[in-house]
């Protein structure tokens, strides 16, 4: 249950991303990005393992795991997503970064989303 709601949490902060950016706060978007591929890496561990992810140093570490499970492509969206919580303090990016980073982070919630068989 505890898994679902990250990842309908997950879903939750995408589209909120989504309309972050048609407002043009790249900052808000930026960091609802980053909370999106968080929790899905969240739910993956939690459903997976029954692992409690709380550090961003596990985020990182379990990213790897989902990365040689879904495939690598993962990777690029885990950087694009850390890209974006970084520009949340910075505000560095423009709006095309921040929509490949989107783009990159509703692939990976949504294949999390299946293979967990958890999309609502």
């Amino acid at each position: 249950m505890r898994a679902r709601k990250y990842v309908e949490g997950a879903l939750e902060l995408l589209e909120q991303a989504r309309e972050e950016l048609v407002k043009g706060n790249l900052r808000q978007a930026s960091e609802k990005i980053w909370g999106a591929c968080a929790l899905s890496i969240k739910a993956y561990a939690l459903a997976r393992e029954g692992r409690v992810l709380e550090a961003h140093a596990d985020l990182w570490r379990y990213k790897s795991v989902v990365a040689e499970e879904l495939g690598d492509w993962v990777r690029d969206a885990w950087y694009a997503a850390n890209t974006m919580h970084r520009n949340f303090y910075e505000n560095l990016a423009d709006r095309k970064d921040v929509e490949k980073a989107l783009s990159e982070v509703s692939r990976l919630v949504k294949a999390i989303a299946e293979k967990l068989q958890l999309r609502s």
